[in-house]
């Protein structure tokens, strides 16, 4: 199928384009009251996420009422340890909760590899539905966890500040650490290439918790994983965001990826320098969408300068804030357009 607005694609091969691509990560989703409302009917986020027909109408949201050159599926990264034998809960104001965790070699006996078309068919099914209805109107970019930051849920079993249960094993038991990152890692390249299959256009790989680790750290239990999901995946660009990892970015950029995220903290000039030949997209502190039409307008154009029109994909520096106003969005995304026409 053609794509009509094919511009991340082209941005995300270091193409030539008109105006620089614009999407935001947690667009589908608490901004838009009508996500709010399809999640009333779902009764849970859970029940969302896993209902095809509800994810692909909230995925598709944004794309209309937003304007956004993407549209990302509606998901979560915690379907992997659900789809290995780990089920999680959705606990209201806390986040997700494992009553079950991995910590010694015998837990990991317990779990499997992914099997994506019987475990996690309602994602391939939803970005089936999702294909169809956006009928090439904007590319679909699918997404998964990187294997530490899923780890880190698996092994400490809910969100954490330090997540001190995931690193102490990574001190105390590196033989095991090492085995469920690489059972995570195979899971995963299943899992996007079961999305690519489905008719994913590009796929994103989150390191949320990448800022945790030290540098050296990083390259032990992180970039070696990650390095396998994107020599594994040639269909489809890929897009590597580690959040906190300023330290790794010219390893990232070293990665069969064709795109590599910024989040706030990273100096755009400096990772320009640092990776000349790849993508970058970001980079927006998701804060500065809480300030006036006119502060968000001054801080996109200052944005766009620093990166540049081209082999950039405009973007926040992590997910939009839940809070933040709908049309506060909007601005962002039409700044973009509006500045970065070539």
């Amino acid at each position: 199928m053609n794509l009509k607005n094919d511009l991340l694609l082209r941005a995300a091969r270091g193409e030539q384009v008109e105006r620089t691509p614009v999407w935001a990560m947690r667009q589908a989703g608490r901004i838009l009251p009508e996500y709010r409302k399809v999640r009333e009917q779902a009764g849970s986020f859970i029940k969302l996420a896993t209902t095809p027909e509800m994810a692909a109408e909230v995925t598709i949201q944004p794309v209309d009422i937003l304007g956004v050159d993407a549209a990302i599926i509606f998901s979560d990264i915690l379907v992997i340890p659900e789809g290995m034998g780990l089920p999680y809960e959705m606990v209201e104001k806390r986040g997700p909760v494992f009553p079950r965790t991995v910590q010694t070699m015998s837990d990991l006996e317990t779990l499997r590899v992914a099997d994506p078309e019987a475990d996690l068919s309602y994602v391939t099914d939803a970005l089936k539905i999702v294909k169809r209805e956006l009928n090439g109107r904007v590319p679909l970019i699918g997404f998964a966890g990187a294997p530490f930051t899923i780890f880190c849920y698996m092994t400490e079993g809910k969100g954490s500040k330090t997540f001190s249960v995931a690193k102490k094993l990574l001190y105390t038991d590196p033989e095991f650490s090492h085995a469920l990152l690489q059972k995570i890692t195979d899971s995963t390249i299943a899992y996007l290439k079961a999305q690519i299959r489905a008719g994913v256009d590009l796929v994103q790989v989150f390191d949320s918790w990448a800022g945790i680790l030290s540098p050296a750290q990083y390259r032990v239990f992180s970039l070696p994983y990650i390095k396998q999901i994107c020599d594994a995946i040639n269909e489809v660009p890929v897009t590597v965001f580690a959040k906190g990892a300023y330290f790794a970015r010219q390893e990232i950029g070293q990665l069969a990826c064709s795109v590599v995220g910024l989040d706030w903290n990273m100096d755009i000039a400096e990772t320009r320098q640092m990776i000349p030949d790849k993508t970058l997209q970001g980079n927006l502190d998701p804060c500065a969408l809480y300030g006036s039409f006119d502060q968000i307008r001054a801080e996109v154009k200052r944005m766009v300068g620093e990166f540049g029109t081209q082999k950039y994909i405009a973007n926040l520096g992590h997910g939009v804030y839940p809070d933040t106003p709908p049309d506060n969005v909007r601005c962002f995304i039409d700044a973009v357009k509006e500045f970065s026409q070539v």
